[in-house]
């Protein structure tokens, strides 16, 4: 079994939350915070503002990290870590259109806390994190199972 180390981006914008739909063609409707895997030979901070202009087409300044969550397939022997940094938009608009070029983003949601609770995303603490006040404690998440 190989662990995957992976990156993501709390974007708020006028108390909302950045949220996507990163399951190509929709065939899930789980959301999470825009991100991805990590490519040697560069920081975790320079994988995510990778990861978050492919994903949503802005580009971010990366803050501290804010969650640390693990998650697993416990049917495969899949297993990943992700970390979870505050981000602030640079550049780049972020009410506009965007397509994802590689196809994997199918939709980019600005949502408030009520909305996110009354969607399915992952991880569980993602509201209580992403709201938390800036300079909090990084939180730490106890291995949960993968989603579909």
């Amino acid at each position: 079994m190989s662990l995957r180390l992976a990156v993501r981006g709390l974007i708020l914008l006028d108390n909302r939350l950045l949220l996507v739909n990163a399951w190509p063609g929709g065939t899930s409707d789980l959301l999470c915070a825009p991100g991805g895997g990590v490519e040697p030979h560069a920081s975790l901070p320079e994988n995510l503002v990778r990861e978050v202009h492919e994903e949503t087409g802005l580009t971010v300044s990366v803050g501290e990290v804010a969650l640390v969550n693990e998650f697993h397939d416990p049917d495969r022997p899949f297993h990943q870590v992700d970390v979870y940094f505050r981000c602030e938009i640079v550049s780049g608009d972020p009410r506009g259109e965007w397509v994802d070029p590689e196809g994997v983003v199918t939709e980019r949601l600005w949502l408030t806390r009520s909305e996110v609770m009354a969607r399915r995303f992952k991880p569980d603490s993602l509201p209580d994190v992403a709201w938390s006040q800036p300079g909090a404690p990084a939180y730490y998440d106890l291995l949960e199972p993968i989603l579909r």
